[in-house]
């Protein structure tokens, strides 16, 4: 996500970060004390200015509701999580007690980063391997080990601020229609779930009815072998009543348990066939919310400022091939709002593919969401944008969550043709 020096000065004077908004992060920030490897900076010495951000984005709530519940803070138990954050931004400008173990939590919770990051020897290697966190979408350890590593200059704290709070951007563009979507899934896991727990329920009274029913079975059986046994007489005596009814009862039960059976093997494969549905919609939650947790982990404690990303794109032309109809205005509008152009074909529906040439020439990058397109449509795509030498990008699906989540490869162009 290399932003233009234009738009990246343009956010970092709203944050206070540069002179022109107030003292820049040289005066705001001590230079780093360097001692033979040198010596990491503590969260109190770094610009105020730096403590929302860090407390929002590498702590989460729990951490600091612990926190401020050993510090024997009265409402750390029932503050909002806005309250905690505010808590956690004050104690991170002091050096007391709170703030000195405000940042050894930061230190142990990150401390695998803080070892990884410790082999680089300049800024541009702390740069290289914040590039590669920020690829991966791993970035709370990467940013405060980042912010405090001794080889850290103030032109690197503004581009990691100015990489984590763009982020911020475009997550609150994307997730809305995700949540919404989680929240119904989850409502109808919920009822999924009651109706399995009663046909659990009624396959347990059913193996209890058929349990009795064998077992009355086995008493009919050892009756009739007891009345065969006291009816034994020459073969020209007549065979008692009691032995007849006997089997009939036996024939009865017989064809009830069998019917019982033929029941309980029609409920197993309905219950067999709710498992496999419900083993379904659970992964495709699963997929969500990662989706969900990856965007939201990469979010800074900053306030949302939607004219700083007018220009995020630069100008740049986005084709998307495919897609669903209804949701083509939502992407146009995205990419319009970030300063791009968004030109579209259907995939094939009732657009010719012999169009694809002429707009593939017209865009510097191609997107499809590989459940909504034609296979012709895809594989003509990627034919084309390497023939031209130009960038594709396979989305997970149609949804604006998907598209959005690519957005920071294409502000510069980083995506490389596959």
């Amino acid at each position: 996500m290399n932003n233009s020096p234009v738009l990246l000065r343009h956010f970092a004077e709203r944050a206070g970060m540069l002179p022109s908004a107030r003292k820049g992060l040289a005066e705001d920030v001590p230079a780093p004390i360097v001692t033979g490897e040198g010596r990491r900076e503590h969260l109190w010495e770094l610009s105020s200015n730096l403590h929302c951000s860090i407390i929002g984005t590498c702590l989460s709530t729990a951490d600091l509701r612990s926190h401020f519940a050993k510090l024997k803070e009265p409402k750390a138990r029932t503050a909002s999580d806005h309250e905690l954050h505010s808590l956690g931004v004050m104690a991170a400008g002091r050096r007391d007690v709170p703030g000195k173990l405000l940042n050894k939590l930061l230190d142990r919770r990150h401390e695998g980063h803080i070892r990884r990051f410790a082999k680089a020897r300049s800024v541009e290697e702390v740069r290289a391997q914040w590039r590669e966190c920020l690829d991966k979408g791993d970035v709370p350890g990467a940013y405060w080990a980042v912010l405090t590593h001794p080889h850290t200059d103030s032109a690197l704290v503004r581009e990691v601020f100015g990489d984590v709070h763009m982020l911020s951007h475009l997550v609150g563009m994307s997730n809305r229609a995700d949540i919404a979507r989680l929240r119904e899934l989850e409502r109808d896991l919920g009822a999924r779930d009651d109706k399995i727990a009663r046909q659990e329920a009624r396959m347990q009274e059913m193996a209890q009815e058929r349990s009795a029913l064998l077992r009355e079975v086995e008493q009919l059986r050892m009756d009739l072998r007891r009345a065969l046994e006291m009816a034994a007489a020459p073969a020209a005596a007549p065979v008692p009543e009691r032995v007849v009814s006997l089997r009939r009862r036996l024939a009865d039960e017989q064809a009830r348990t069998a019917a019982l059976a033929e029941k309980l093997a029609a409920r197993d494969a309905a219950l067999a066939e709710s498992a496999a549905r419900a083993e379904a919609q659970d992964a495709h939650v699963t997929a969500l919310e990662q989706e969900l947790t990856a965007l939201e982990s990469s979010v800074a404690g900053t306030e949302t400022a939607p004219e700083a990303t007018e220009a995020l794109l630069e100008g740049r032309r986005l084709l998307y091939v495919g897609g669903r109809p209804r949701q083509i205005e939502q992407v146009r509008a995205l990419v319009e709002g970030l300063g791009g152009a968004l030109m579209v074909h259907d995939g094939g529906m009732e657009e010719n593919t012999t169009l694809l040439p002429g707009l593939i020439s017209q865009a510097d990058v191609a997107l499809f969401p590989v459940d909504c397109v034609s296979h012709l449509a895809s594989t003509q795509v990627k034919r084309l944008c390497r023939d031209a030498g130009k960038p594709f990008v396979p989305l997970r699906t149609s949804g604006l969550a998907s598209f959005a989540a690519v957005l920071p490869d294409l502000v510069a162009p980083r995506v490389a043709a596959e």
